[in-house]
């Protein structure tokens, strides 16, 4: 670009970053060069080097793939979007690298991280910290002097199996999401672990234990929620399906519908999440409600906070709430 315009690479700087320190005539000369060749900055170079990107990093615990199967991430996305579009940055989401997302962490170029679903620390918080990247933990369990934005899972998952027991329900599945290979060493974490927890909570109210539920752990993606609900059937007499979200549940819904079993007539399925699609199938699902697109809002905004060096946020938990819909009723026989 500097020989086209027969100037220093000094002046093209200037022309496109500080143009009142060269001539308008040189600057001119240097635009009209630019034109002709198809010559545009470098944005991204120029940002790097002002230590700036504009930009905020989603870090995922899944691949792409299953991540934009899940219609929770849509709405979580679109409230962190809302704050990114207001505050005029931009959103660069960073999926696991080789299935690890601390080897994931140096390839983002952003100016902070959202940190979604870090169940077990494998470094990742060491890692941001030593780099002194700005983060904020989502769905993790708290950290001392780390922003941090969860929900109430526990009493959610307490409430829904209230629920069910208070209708009767005494043969009760529990659509799991699959905790991973670490569930052997660790136990359950994050908020799987709060919503089993909750679970066994109001088991206990009714004088029962884990060991009196059927539990299958899946992947959370609709065909899996399918596939989980056939097998228990083959093998169980259930009377109420707990999934562990809805797209869990969506799955169970299918498989019920296509083996004619009533809805909840014979069998009473509730979620976790209430997305959107939870008020649209027939029958309208029982589920748990969590303000996904505010903890999105309430990521952005604590990691811009963060980058821009103003007050830290302690951990913050938002509330969770039963929508009673039609896809839960009395156990039969009651």
């Amino acid at each position: 670009m500097a020989a086209a315009a027969g100037v220093s690479r000094s002046a093209v700087s200037f022309a496109f970053n500080s143009p009142h320190r060269i001539s308008t005539a040189t600057r001119d000369r240097i635009l009209a060069a630019a034109h002709e060749i198809g010559y545009v900055p470098n944005t991204l170079a120029r940002m790097l080097q002002a230590g700036q990107t504009q930009s905020l990093g989603v870090l995922l615990p899944q691949s792409l793939a299953k991540i934009m199967e899940n219609p929770y991430y849509a709405r979580f996305l679109m409230g962190a979007g809302q704050v990114c579009d207001q505050e005029g940055f931009t959103l660069l989401l960073t999926p696991p690298l080789r299935e690890s997302m601390l080897k994931a962490i140096p390839y983002a170029a952003v100016d902070g991280f959202i940190v979604c679903g870090l169940e077990i620390d494998q470094g990742e918080v060491s890692e941001l910290e030593r780099r002194r990247v700005p983060f904020v933990l989502v769905d993790s369990d708290p950290q001392e002097n780390v922003p941090s934005i969860g929900v109430d899972d526990r009493g959610g998952a307490r409430e829904v199996v209230r629920h069910l027991l208070e209708l009767g329900h005494r043969r009760l599945a529990v659509l799991s999401i699959d905790p991973g290979p670490e569930k052997a060493v660790r136990g359950y974490r994050g908020p799987l672990g709060r919503r089993l927890a909750g679970i066994v909570d109001a088991l206990a109210q009714a004088g029962m234990t884990m060991a009196d539920v059927a539990l299958a752990e899946v992947p959370a993606t609709r065909t899996d929620g399918y596939r989980a609900t056939r097998a228990l059937l083959a093998d169980t007499a259930l009377t109420a399906i707990v999934a562990l979200s809805d797209i869990l549940a969506f799955g169970a819904m299918d498989a019920l519908h296509e083996l004619g079993v009533d809805v909840p007539g014979q069998v009473s399925v509730t979620g976790f999440d209430d997305l959107t699609e939870s008020a649209w199938l027939r029958p309208r699902l029982t589920t748990v409600r969590q303000a996904i697109a505010t903890k999105g809002r309430t990521a952005a905004d604590f990691l811009i906070s963060a980058i821009r060096g103003e007050d830290q946020h302690p951990h913050q938990l938002l509330s969770t709430s039963l929508i009673v819909r039609d896809s839960s009723g009395p156990a039969p026989g009651h």
